[in-house]
């Protein structure tokens, strides 16, 4: 077994800083992992406002965005894994949103 594998279940989030380039977690060891945003279509395709409004799921073992229906496991970053959401789920995701937004505008 790899020494990567023996670490996956004890790598947890501190905290979580999410930019318009990219997402950055510090994690409770001191480690910081750094990922390119456009590896999750969700958080490109959202308001900075959605895109800030996060919470540490599973004892830090994951991030939560629950305007965004998306969620982010701390092992996949380490394993520098992108998004696993189908382009026909995304595709869905993100017709709903231009379709609530008209709704909302009255257009």
């Amino acid at each position: 077994m790899s020494s990567l594998a023996n670490e996956m279940p004890n790598a947890q989030a501190a905290k979580v800083t999410v930019s318009a380039d990219g997402i950055a977690v510090d994690l409770v060891d001191g480690r910081t992992i750094i990922a390119p945003l456009g590896w999750y279509p969700r958080l490109v395709h959202c308001t900075a406002k959605e895109r800030n409004h996060w919470r540490l799921i599973g004892r830090g073992t994951g991030i939560h965005w629950p305007d965004l229906d998306e969620d982010i496991s701390i092992a996949n970053l380490l394993l520098g894994q992108r998004s696993g959401e189908s382009q026909i789920s995304f595709q869905k995701w993100l017709a709903a949103r231009t379709t609530g937004k008209k709704k909302r505008s009255g257009t």
